[in-house]
């Protein structure tokens, strides 16, 4: 049996777990439906270990342990997670700095001396993309939708600048999205294979998100936008998306290995802060 401390991170989507052993670090994460499972595992696998958990579903999740659990508040403990982790991989946020959560929906927040304010957000994130899929092609599972849309071809669906300025030379970059899924109304008789569907429909996500979080980091006067979240896990086409516009936008991205789990990082933290 393990004697350990657990940070736990219960959201919308995923419960994401980080625990440490022996000194080493460990993580695992549970959809947010099976936390009966996520439960099992807890009380299974660890002896009497020290718990805080953060996040939507905190209170939740904490009726289902045995073991008797601490919460934080979610944002304080993914601050605190972050800073964590871009520590150790030496990644530098300087003086104020942005950190987008790509979770079910996006929230923002901006963080300065050691506080963080939340400035912003949009519906707009994972569960936009695993319902949107749905609906556009049927698929239900995460890990085949990513997958299938990392085959797909965004410009059999979207319209990009250089269809518009057919023959002329566009004043800005012909690469740019002109209009998500602006083509279709071009494909009489013809529906686009699901993997450009839902290529085009990550890259409209990774749009949004760019587009409200650096108008943030303007206002804010913040050049690092550090992004995270359960949405780019394994999501190589969404986080291409939100790297190049983030940088066209004249920001600097930083994606932290591990970054999804900084909440439960922070909840981590905050057990040896009792």
């Amino acid at each position: 049996m393990q004697s350990s401390k657990i940070g736990i991170d219960a959201g919308g989507t995923l419960i994401k777990v980080a625990y440490t052993e022996n000194e080493s670090a460990g993580y695992r994460s549970f959809r947010s439906r099976d936390m009966d499972e996520a439960a099992a595992w807890i009380e299974n696998d660890f002896d009497h270990p020290s718990i805080c958990i953060t996040g939507g579903k905190s209170k939740v999740l904490a009726s289902k342990l045995h073991t008797s659990a601490m919460t934080v508040v979610e944002f304080d403990a993914t601050m605190k997670g972050i800073d964590f982790l871009a520590h150790e991989q030496e990644r530098t946020l300087g003086d104020g700095y942005l950190f987008v959560n790509v979770g079910t929906g996006t929230s923002i927040h901006y963080v300065i001396d050691g506080r963080q304010e939340r400035v912003g957000g949009s519906g707009i994130g994972g569960g936009t993309l695993l319902g949107l899929a749905y609906l556009l092609t049927g698929m239900r599972d995460y890990d085949t939708i990513v997958q299938t849309a990392g085959d797909g071809d965004r410009g059999q669906v979207d319209l990009k600048v250089r269809d518009i300025f057919e023959g002329a030379l566009p004043p800005i970059s012909g690469d740019l999205t002109a209009s998500n899924f602006g083509k279709t109304e071009m494909m009489p008789g013809r529906t686009p294979a699901n993997a450009d569907i839902l290529a085009s429909l990550i890259g409209l996500i990774g749009e949004v998100v760019v587009t409200v979080s650096t108008n943030m980091a303007a206002h804010n006067n913040a050049d690092a936008i550090v992004y995270i979240g359960s949405s780019l896990r394994s999501n190589p086409l969404l986080q291409e998306t939100i790297e190049t516009y983030t940088k066209l936008a004249g920001k600097t991205p930083i994606f932290l290995d591990n970054g999804a789990y900084s909440g439960a990082v922070g909840a981590l933290l905050s057990l040896d802060e009792k």
